[in-house]
């Protein structure tokens, strides 16, 4: 995910009924998320790649698909309250969900690399447009990273209330750049002659759903305060299969009509000058707060006897350094990895919500965890290799990897429950 979201409170407890809110409210928080400068660069090259009309259909079934995992995942914690790192624990094991919440917390690292790449490059072309001068882009990642890790220590709350402000103003950025873009080159719907990522409509869904994948997986953290169950599915169907084609026909409309992907070098294209730059940061460095913060939390409950701001820290400098190795430039593989290994762990801790814990108190089905539970460890690791195997040989359930993986893992431990209960 390129947004995500980290709430210490009833961290290993439920959450109480009293404290629930409606669906609404966190439905736009989801759609936040699609409304960020990593979901316009994949939409980008999607549009590049496949041309308008299946650029967009594959993001409209990328919406609906993540829609259906978000109502499995928030349904299990409306009915349990309980956060996804408790969730995972019981499903894993203890020290299973260890495994589990250090592969999570890598990939929030991960998408802080790709988020502090956007700002060392907004700030490169700020520089250039101001002074003249040749920005660098090392020196901006590396000040963007210890300006953001700071912040997140000592000043979060402020970053979060500010992205309240910065998401809504990028979304009207976009769509002033799709507004300039098709004045200028016109609406294209032909693929490009040559796209920058070369994919097929498979990988492409693949990707769209890999990029939010995480924030599926990770749904029960805002979703276990929602009211009622009824209330968690409409606030899925308020938000991916909306935001997300939304922004499909902006980026593939916008890259279509100018044959450009970055959207730095549009906004200065097209002289949207230093308030669009601006904002541009700002979006940047505040969702990159809230993966790091994200990242800290998930870290520190698996390490409860080191202070959350020393993980801070070093997700900060692992965050950096994927951005130096450029870890923009893998950025459909980044997120083609993200569709494997995230979607399966969300389907067994749904499996065991809708059978092993069905009727268990929350509280109660916390207690007493084994060490790890091989079998959901297992169907895990399992599923991501022989769909990575499957994909290396070009064999494939569906064309998309990330459902063969998910569904592979689903699969094989329903059956294996159906198996013990027998």
């Amino acid at each position: 995910m390129s947004g995500g979201s980290g709430i210490s409170q009833y961290a290993t407890t439920p959450v109480p009924d009293d404290q629930s809110v409606p669906g609404w409210r966190v439905a736009l928080i989801i759609a936040s998320f699609s409304i960020a400068l990593p979901s316009f660069l994949s939409g980008a090259q999607t549009g590049m790649a496949l041309g308008f009309r299946d650029s967009v259909l594959a993001s409209l079934l990328a919406g609906i698909i993540l829609c259906a995992g978000g109502c499995l995942t928030s349904i299990i914690s409306v009915r349990s309250r309980l956060t996804t790192y408790l969730l995972v624990q019981r499903s894993f094991g203890r020290q299973g969900a260890t495994v589990v919440n250090l592969v999570i917390a890598a990939v929030h690292y991960g998408w802080f690399g790709v988020n502090v790449s956007f700002f060392g490059s907004a700030m490169a072309a700020a520089v250039a447009r101001v002074y003249g001068v040749q920005g660098d882009f090392t020196t901006f990642v590396i000040f963007g990273s210890v300006l953001m890790t700071v912040s997140t220590i000592f000043g979060f709350k402020m970053l979060d209330r500010l992205a309240l402000i910065a998401v809504p103003f990028l979304g009207i950025i976009l769509v002033l750049l799709c507004y300039y873009a098709v004045q200028t080159g016109g609406v294209v719907t032909a693929p490009a002659p040559v796209p920058p990522v070369p994919m097929s409509f498979g990988i492409a869904l693949s990707a769209l759903i890999g990029g939010n994948m995480l924030a599926v997986a990770a749904m029960p953290d805002l979703s276990r305060y929602i009211r009622t169950s009824r209330s968690a599915v409409v606030a899925m169907l308020l938000s991916f299969p909306v935001a997300a084609p939304i922004l499909a026909v902006v980026a593939a409309l916008t890259a279509l009509a100018t044959n450009e992907v970055d959207i730095i070098a549009l906004v200065v294209r097209f002289g949207l000058g230093l308030p669009a730059l601006a904002m541009l940061v700002l979006s940047c460095w505040t969702i990159n707060g809230s993966n790091l913060y994200s990242a800290s939390l998930s870290v520190s409950a698996t390490f409860p006897s080191v202070r959350p701001w020393v993980f801070t820290i070093v997700g900060g400098f692992i965050g950096g350094a994927f951005a130096l190795m450029h870890i923009i430039d893998a950025f459909i593989p980044f997120l083609l990895f993200l569709g494997l290994i995230i979607p399966p762990i969300a389907a067994i801790y749904v499996i065991d919500g809708f059978t092993k814990f069905r009727e268990a108190d929350a509280a109660e089905s916390i207690r007493d965890l084994p060490a790890v539970h091989w079998p959901a460890l297992g169907t895990w690791i399992g599923s991501v290799a022989i769909a990575l195997l499957a994909e290396w040989a070009g064999l494939s359930l569906t064309t998309v990897p990330t459902l063969d993986a998910t569904i592979i893992a689903a699969i094989v431990y329903f059956l294996w429950l159906r198996a013990v209960r027998r």
